[in-house]
């Protein structure tokens, strides 16, 4: 071989190296920038399904009262919505707050005034951190799905 033809493949080498690390950088910026976005579309797209699920559920409760003379269910499990998990696989929380066990309004979901959000029953998801706080004020109730106004508002409790 001859030394002119040796360089040449060195260099179409090398230029092989550098097309292949500038697809690999490219690659690697989308990755970063298609990253957030699908994380924020799974989190849109589990919200929008806990609303539903609430809406579902609220449906299955009126249909319950209407049948037993305006007395709401003592829990999901009789309206066979026990089972039912939330987008984030947590079960949904429900209280009826006409039920005469219950010791004031103490348990039931309150705005920033500390007024309950409902008169007849709380229903609720506890959001992607699975956690919860009777104020909907609260850090960890920010992201709950409620259900609010009687079932006038199904929503983020940031949005109410």
């Amino acid at each position: 071989m001859k030394r002119g033809a040796v360089s040449t493949c060195r260099l179409q080498q090398a230029f092989a190296i550098i097309e292949l690390l500038v697809v690999v950088t490219i690659i690697g910026v989308l990755a970063t920038i298609a990253g957030p976005i699908y994380s924020d579309y799974i989190d849109r797209a589990r919200v929008v399904q806990a609303i539903q699920d609430i809406g579902a559920i609220s449906k299955s409760i009126a249909i319950y009262a209407l049948s037993n003379g305006n007395q709401y269910p003592d829990s999901l499990k009789t309206v066979g919505m026990h089972t039912m998990l939330d987008p984030w696989g947590n079960p949904y929380q429900y209280l009826n707050l006409s039920d005469p066990k219950l010791k004031g309004k103490g348990q039931a979901r309150k705005d920033h005034s500390l007024v309950p959000i409902n008169s007849d029953f709380d229903l609720y998801s506890m959001g992607k951190d699975g956690a919860s706080a009777s104020p909907l004020t609260a850090a960890s109730s920010r992201d709950d799905i409620v259900r609010a106004n009687n079932g006038r508002f199904i929503g983020r409790a940031a949005d109410y």
